[in-house]
């Protein structure tokens, strides 16, 4: 394989790691050139020049002659005991219970690292060993886990959280409500009852089919509707039949709804206007600003949650009313460190 060829990123600086070292013990079977197997694993060509000596072992043959190869457990074994050396050990040391929990918790429910730690804090879930959010990252990062690496992981950057500030921008639904008349009780999320309401859209040229996600402003409580396309009719179809599922309580649970300018969501008239009274308006629809995604932040934080189960391409029509269920059911149960790591149900109970 060529330099041109190679698309491993370098993990420059990072240790070897057990299944790197399988990876070594496979390719040297396969007659690969310590430079081809540096290449393949991303490696520095020095640092398998180094590890081969290190788990090479003496093999006796049929014809009773020796034969040296490399031994990926005597390799890591050589590497373990040599660690031991170097000062302590790994905080989470042998605590194999812990390891499983959090690979369980990474890989099968989609937590991040921060959540995982969260929760054992508040749920005081017990233990041999207590690691820190920064520690499990670092593991992460330097390969500790068999099965975690930060593929796995929903979002990882250092970069710093944007400041923003509210911008003066004629909305376009000029006849509908702005943002900018919002009572200051919404904007600071000292009332239960105000949400807001984007779409998640599936893959181009599929079915058509979107998400209708509604995002409580103060628990983070979530809604998920499927719906069949993304019009007017089918938004203002699905909020007659939470009206419908909630009877006279919805304007209390509902008693606004921001939204941006998309043209699902013009109508607002029709969004407001109860199924019960044709007199009463049974909700508020405020806009946002154009190009202002910040000020629905519990939405665009909601909907890379989703993103989790259902990445950018899916056709949601594809996808079933139980599983919608099932992750709006996660999402109402995920950890959120706002909240001392409580979730949107323990928040609304």
């Amino acid at each position: 394989m060529s330099q041109i060829n190679c698309t491993t990123e370098s993990r420059k600086g990072k240790q070897l790691t057990e299944r790197d070292r399988y990876q070594i013990e496979i390719l040297l079977r396969e007659k690969m050139s310590p430079m081809e197997i540096s290449k393949r694993l991303g490696r520095h060509r020095r640092t398998i020049e180094r590890e081969i000596p290190r788990g090479m072992v003496r093999l006796l043959r049929s014809d009773l002659t020796y034969k040296e190869e490399y031994c990926a457990d005597v390799g890591q074994n050589e590497y373990l005991n040599n660690a031991q050396n170097k000062g302590p050990g790994l905080k989470i040391g042998h605590d194999h219970k812990l390891a499983k929990h959090i690979e369980e918790r990474i890989i099968k429910d989609k937590y991040s690292p921060d959540a995982v730690i969260g929760e054992i804090k508040v749920k005081e879930l017990k233990f041999e060993t207590s690691i820190c959010t920064k520690t499990l990252y670092n593991y992460i990062d330097n390969g500790i886990f068999a099965n975690i690496t930060n593929k796995d992981l929903p979002v990882k950057k250092d970069k710093k959280k944007g400041t923003y500030k509210k911008v003066k921008v004629t909305p376009k639904n000029l006849k509908g409500t702005s943002i900018e008349e919002r009572p200051e009780n919404i904007d600071n999320r000292e009332e239960y009852g105000h949400w807001e309401m984007d779409c998640v859209v599936g893959k181009q040229g599929g079915s058509g089919a979107v998400l209708l996600v509604l995002s409580e402003r103060k628990t983070r409580e979530e809604i998920i509707c499927k719906m069949p396309d993304k019009t007017e009719q089918s938004v203002k179809l699905e909020l007659d039949m939470l009206e419908k599922r909630y009877g006279k309580e919805f304007s209390k649970i509902f008693q606004s709804i921001t939204t941006d300018n998309g043209p699902e969501f013009l109508d607002f008239k029709a969004l407001e206007k109860s199924i019960f009274k044709d007199d009463h308006r049974r909700t508020t629809i405020y806009y946002a600003h154009p190009y202002s995604s910040w000020e629905r932040g519990t939405n665009e934080n909601s909907n890379k949650l989703i993103r989790r189960f259902i990445p950018k391409g899916t056709d949601i029509g594809k996808i079933s009313e139980a599983e919608i269920k099932r992750i709006e059911y996660w999402m109402n149960n995920y950890p959120r460190k706002i909240f001392g790591y409580k979730s949107a149900n323990d928040m609304a109970s």
